[in-house]
């Protein structure tokens, strides 16, 4: 057995969804049905039921679940040693305008239990840049948020949240149930820098060509809110003051929580930092 394989299969056992296990691995997934083939011939036993219905592990699947898991794991610890000892265990994480998030903390305290002899060094960003520095070699991951021109990157999506229309509170529209992008055709919006990634901007506008303040922070954008009445956005679940509404958006697409690091890049602090995202952002 190899470790690939062993990652394919737990990917596809955690998943149960052989699409969403490809879309996970970066993979087309014919090849994928046939690692997972391969591997239950080579190990004599049926590892997944397949049916109309969806995948479920058989008793051994389950018993590889669990031992390939420590399997990967020790062999994640391995090649950090082997980076510690080599005197270069420093990794630098790309934070995009809020630390504050739940899964970024359960990541970070989890990171620190995997991985404590090496330094990590964080980089929060503002909303002008959601690679958070990667393109400009400034972190070796990013956690972020989509979209964004993925060209030269690979990204794994952690978590999908609703997002919503940020109004001033006595706002008429910012005591309704729920907005719809056309509710807010006439209203003036917040603007990204000359320069911002269009697709980024593009979304945080709803997909449409706005005019109105520009902002490079979250908090500049909720003070334009304040002081100019313009609309923001942000997605469903933060905090903000009692002078802020957010109303959710029926006919915007949900904002996409990623990891995101350079295509080729097989550093095994940065792959350790996208396996354990994984499982603290689905906790």
């Amino acid at each position: 057995m190899e470790l690939r394989t062993l990652r394919y299969f737990v990917a596809v056992a955690e998943e149960l969804h052989f699409g969403r296990a490809a879309t996970r691995l970066h993979m087309s997934q014919p090849p994928l049905s046939r690692a997972i083939k391969l591997l239950e011939t080579d190990l004599g036993a049926a590892l997944l039921h397949r049916s109309a219905r969806g995948v479920t592990l058989t008793p051994a699947g389950a018993v590889l679940l669990d031992e390939a898991r420590t399997l990967l794991g020790q062999a994640d610890r391995v090649r950090v040693r082997v980076v510690a000892a080599a005197g270069t265990a420093t990794i630098t994480i790309g934070i995009l305008g809020d630390s504050t998030d739940r899964g970024a903390t359960r990541l970070a305290a989890a990171y620190g239990r995997r991985h404590p002899g090496v330094e990590v060094r964080i980089r929060e960003t503002d909303l002008t840049d959601p690679t958070c520095g990667l393109r400009a070699g400034l972190v070796d991951v990013a956690l972020t948020r989509g979209p964004f021109d993925e060209t030269g990157l690979r990204v794994h999506e952690l978590r999908v949240d609703p997002v919503g229309a940020v109004l001033r509170a006595d706002d008429p529209l910012g005591r309704r149930d729920r907005l719809k992008l056309a509710d807010l055709a006439d209203r003036r919006w917040f603007q990204f820098p000359y320069g911002t990634d269009p697709i980024w901007q593009s979304y945080w506008n709803g997909g449409e060509p706005r005019e109105g303040p520009v902002v490079r922070a979250v908090q500049e954008c909720l003070q334009a809110v304040l002081w100019n009445g313009t609309v923001g956005m942000a997605p469903l679940g933060h905090d903000l003051t009692a002078e802020l509404a957010v109303v959710p958006l029926a006919d915007m697409a949900p904002s996409r929580v990623v990891v995101a690091w350079n295509e080729g890049d097989a550093n095994p602090l940065v792959q350790s930092v996208v396996q354990i995202a994984t499982a603290a952002y689905r906790d």
